[in-house]
């Protein structure tokens, strides 16, 4: 077993992860060397093994002599290397190997001496590879190791140990990789086997399945592969790019609600704004970055935002650093992050879950999946909450939620499948426009829970998606894909808004206004494309060809009332103002817009070597930008093109360790005339990246560490020759990004959960007409630092109890592009404690629990949205599964 140096560390340092009382561990008695089954032999081709002329040597561990072992285990393990190796002896011993005909296919059967409680799932070619640490083979039977063709569809079914510790388990279907379910039943592992289903409801990312019966993340904090950097499933290690995934286990662990908390988890992401109408990040020092559902465009710079995303049917989280205009079109420089949703399962799967916490928060829950059919060709899954909770301000508008989410696969044939979606959310929520206006150099000394509106400000958004994905595949190595997402997003809010300081700002005194409106957002996008596999000479390819389509219609409804009324003031706030009689007539229509987007990429992942990967592409975007004030009776129209090329380069000097370099590209149209009537270039970044990957402790655990330098160009930036009055603009603005970041997920050991990320971002204005000129970029930290770690108790008469630390640090930030005011450092501390046992899970989680007051994000305002966090929250869960 490779170790990260942690050998001469006292055992000390981690002994308050150790249950008291708990049985010594056993020594570890390593397996012959010869016996080893080396990872070129557990992924050789399907064809190979559909002939039945595997070679690879089954170990045999009958003759280890446990009994020696057992005695050893009255030696006290002294350092972290001891206590590692003696932890693997503790594993279950697995038995037998039972193969079990099902309607539906297969059933595979692991027969243990004890409950095997963690794995992880990964597609190798034609076969699905299941991997269970701390778990030793002794099979009764030699013969149960590897049985050829035990249906039509399946050519092999092997069960073998890794080397370094640990058992995997190899099913190779005839013509394609089988679906399978992963899940406990009397103690046994039980893997469910679907020949020839992969493509039914497997989306862009592959499915990884760790732990529990549906679920595709458990105990197991690292997902090998991911799909946003190339839309193929793709290894971590031959991505030249940083991409961090956060699995559905570090959401339930965290009892995550918002995916402003989600992403803490990833190095160098920062809101930028959370208003009513939903959040904004700012990724790498650069705001508005991409937010995609499944691969499709929800939020991008020209969307505003598009609701608070809901998170129970989210499998994991992938967040993509740097420009993604490769493959998603016209974005931000400073990367995208992507929601994968949950699909729908084989084997049946029900689960009831209720939440309730501080602040009356109530959220019963379910998540049902499985198959509709009696072949299982017809598979579905349906997630369905309420939420209720008071708003962390000062309003008496309550936070209520309704959302459903029902996925439908059917798997057409052995080589077509069709996957329909839907989801619908409601959700009302106070409309918190005002946050703590800024006074001087810092934000105004005020409690962070008074507001700046009116008590019943209040907004609705509802939102509902409706789409479809369909794959054929015409042979193991070329498929095509074809998938559609239409998205209808109704926001409207009334909130009495503080627009700006009148007099002295120190004396506190807001100018308010009423204001009333409505944006609705409907975009269709439409995505085609074929993946193939082939080989010249010696190198390997994969490759992507494909064309998006992409429609936004944007509309803007709403009035704003100037009818006078008393100054509001900060200090001794006087609320009551009610609202205007014209509130109660229909919205006026005051300006639309339309964005067309056809985009149009190739890419090929070429393998040059086995250690040696070359990614490149280039992808060409027209976009068409039309528009219509019906105030002022105006309506312009304008069209960008641009060529956006990645190329990248992965060099695995031992198969753990990868080192990368890339150069990718990114552009978005820009807004504003010149003084003779001529449109914007389009804005263009630049990213280069270097970086190293480290998958260790027989891949349970992953490192990124990543140097970059990010260059935006053609930025918008005031015409110095123009008139007073005039809002002329020219595109010579250059901003500028560069940091370092380090990210580290996964295992440490059975039980030992670890997330944890660092950033330093140096991000500023290096050009600009209206002197900006050095000035950081606003709400960007220098420093940010996040953590979090989770234990569970393995064995004894507290196997599953578990007890989560962790703790948030961000820098001081600047409120605006100007500089003018600080939001101060922050240090928030986390911690939960959990039970599970059996069908059902309980856990209880504090989120900033010392209640430290600090400010969240800034939307470059000195008045509006500089917003407060939220103080001390208690989260109470349980969950049950049948």
């Amino acid at each position: 077993m490779k170790r990260l140096g942690l050998g001469l560390l006292p055992l000390s340092v981690l002994a308050w992860a150790l249950p008291a009382g708990a049985d010594p561990l056993l020594e570890r008695t390593e397996p012959p060397e010869e016996a080893t089954v080396t990872a070129a032999e557990s992924a050789e081709p399907a064809a190979r093994e559909a002939r039945g002329t595997a070679d690879a040597t089954v170990i045999n561990v009958a003759d280890i002599d446990l009994t020696a072992q057992q005695e050893a285990a009255t030696v006290p393990a002294l350092t972290i290397s001891d206590w590692l190796a003696q932890a693997a002896d503790s594993a279950a011993v697995i038995t037998a190997m039972q193969l079990q005909a099902t309607a539906a296919g297969l059933n595979v059967i692991l027969e243990a001496d004890a409950s095997l409680t963690a794995w992880t799932t990964r597609t190798v070619g034609n076969a699905q590879v299941i991997n269970i640490p701390n778990a030793v083979l002794n099979l009764a039977n030699a013969d149960q190791a590897e049985q050829f063709a035990p249906t039509e569809e399946v050519a092999l079914v092997r069960v073998s140990e890794l080397p370094g510790g640990g058992v995997q388990i190899s099913i190779t279907g005839s013509d394609a990789p089988p679906q399978v379910t992963v899940g406990t039943e009397g103690g046994n592992l039980v893997v469910g086997v679907v020949p020839g289903l992969t493509g039914a409801g497997a989306g862009d990312a592959e499915a990884i399945q760790i732990g529990v019966e549906g679920e595709q993340a458990g105990s197991d904090y690292f997902v090998p592969n991911a799909s946003t950097a190339t839309r193929t499933d793709t290894p971590l290690s031959e991505t030249p790019q940083s991409i961090q995934v956060i699995p559905r286990q570090v959401l339930e662990d965290q009892q995550v609600i918002e995916l402003g908390d989600a992403v803490r988890n990833a190095s160098g992401v920062v809101s930028s704004s959370r208003d009513q109408r939903g959040p904004r990040f700012i990724i790498r020092g650069f705001d508005s970055a991409a937010i995609l559902r499944d691969g499709y465009r929800l939020l991008d710079a020209g969307t505003g935002n598009v609701g608070y995303q809901e998170l129970s049917n989210i499998e994991q989280i992938e967040v993509l650093k740097g420009p993604a205009s490769i493959l998603s079109g016209a974005l931000e420089p400073g990367g995208a992050i992507n929601l994968v949703t949950k699909q729908p399962l084989s084997e049946p799967f029900y689960e009831i879950g209720v939440r309730a916490g501080s602040r009356f928060l109530v959220e019963p829950s379910i998540d049902v999946s499985g198959p509709i059919t009696s072949d299982g060709r017809v598979l579905y899954r349906l997630n369905a909450l309420f939420r209720r909770k008071d708003f962390y301000r000062d309003f008496d508008v309550p936070l209520e939620r309704v959302f459903i989410a029902p996925v439908v696969s059917w798997a057409i044939s052995d080589r077509t499948d069709l996957t329909v979606e839907l989801e619908y959310s409601n959700e009302t929520r106070p409309a918190d426009f005002g946050g703590i206006p800024a006074i001087g150099d810092r934000v105004a000394d005020i409690p962070f829970d008074r507001i700046t509106g009116e008590p019943d400000d209040d907004t609705n958004n509802e939102t509902l998606q409706v789409g479809y994905r369909f794959e054929h595949r015409f042979s193991n190595n070329w498929q095509i894909r074809n998938s559609f997402r239409y998205l209808d997003f109704n926001p409207e809010f009334v909130s009495n808004v503080g627009f700006q300081f009148v007099g002295d700002e120190a004396d506190g005194n807001l100018f308010r206004v009423w204001v009333q409106n409505a944006q609705p957002i409907e975009s269709y996008e439409l995505q085609t494309n074929v993946v193939g596999e082939f080989t010249t000479g010696s190198i390997e390819h994969t490759l992507l060809a494909g064309v998006d389509l992409y429609r936004r219609d944007f509309r803007s409804l709403g009035r704003v009332d100037f009818t006078p009324q008393p100054l509001f003031n900060i200090f001794d706030p006087v609320y009551g103002v009610p609202r205007p009689e014209s509130f109660n007539e229909p919205l006026p229509e005051t300006s639309k817009a339309r964005t067309d987007n056809l985009g149009v990429y190739v890419q090929d992942q070429i393998t040059l070597f086995d250690n040696l990967f070359l990614l490149a592409g280039i992808r060409y975007d027209t976009v068409t930008q039309d528009s219509e004030n019906f105030d002022q009776n105006t309506s312009d129209s304008q069209s960008d093109d641009a060529f956006t090329p990645r190329i990248g380069l992965v060099y695995q000097p031992i198969e753990e360790i990868s080192l990368y370099g890339s150069y990718s590209t990114s552009f978005s149209p820009n807004g504003g005339t010149t003084r003779s009537g001529d449109l914007l270039d389009p804005e263009e970044g630049e990213q280069f990246e270097v970086g190293v990957r480290a998958e260790v402790l027989d891949g349970r655990l992953s490192a990124n560490l990543a140097l970059f330098n990010i260059t935006k160009q053609n930025v918008a930036t005031a015409d110095p020759d123009a008139l007073p009055g005039d809002n002329f603009v020219v595109a010579t603005g250059e901003q500028r990004s560069q940091g370092v970041e380090l990210d580290v997920i996964g295992e440490i050991m059975p039980g030992w959960n670890i997330v944890a990320n660092y950033a330093y971002t140096d991000a500023d204005i290096t050009e600009d007409n209206t002197g900006l000129e050095g000035n950081r970029l606003f709400g960007v930290p220098e420093h940010n630092l996040n953590l979090w770690t989770t234990y569970e108790i393995q064995s004894g008469d507290l196997a599953g109890l578990g007890f989560g630390l962790g703790f948030n640090y961000v820098s001081e930030r600047f409120g605006d592009n100007d500089n003018s005011f600080v939001l101060e450092d922050y240090f928030l501390t986390n911690a939960s404690i959990s039970y599970q046992r059996d069908n059902w899970r309980a856990g209880l989680n504090f989120r900033n629990l010392f209640d430290v007051d600090y400010i969240d994000s800034s939307e470059g305002s000195r008045v509006i949205e500089v917003r407060p966090g939220e103080g001390l929250t208690i989260i109470g869960s349980i969950a049950v599964e049948f």
